[in-house]
């Protein structure tokens, strides 16, 4: 699929409305509806950023650090993290979920409340 292209049901409605999630995609391996190409170059670039801080804190783990020196940098990496996260989080508002509550399958709707609602939930930790 091409990147800020969005994907539409039989009916021609954003989203399909044939399968078990709000945002009308199955299976195991399940896309996203869109993605914002600079979106995705951001979240990358950042994943691989966090990648180097990750094989940083192993060697200074190897290297017995202190302590309070490798508490820091593993708040830096959740920190990062967490951008990922609300980037993911926005890109799935804007294309995944405004696609399902705004199709013609209201139990599509109410399936993709009940996802938003559950990954606030899990994400307000």
């Amino acid at each position: 699929m091409e990147e800020n292209a969005t994907e539409f049901s039989e009916t021609g409605t954003p989203g399909a409305a044939m399968c078990g999630c709000g945002c009308g995609t199955a299976g195991p391996e399940r896309h996203a509806i869109a993605v914002d190409a600079d979106t995705r170059a951001r979240n990358l670039k950042r994943l691989r950023r966090i990648e180097g801080q990750v094989r940083g804190l192993q060697r200074m783990v190897e290297e017995d650090r202190y302590c309070a020196d490798i508490l820091t940098q593993i708040s830096s990496v959740h920190e990062a993290l967490r951008g990922v996260g609300r980037e993911l989080m926005r890109n799935h508002l804007k294309h995944c979920a405004a696609a399902a509550i705004r199709g013609v399958d209201g139990d599509a709707a109410e399936e993709m409340y009940d996802e938003l609602v559950e990954l606030m939930y899990k994400h307000a930790r």
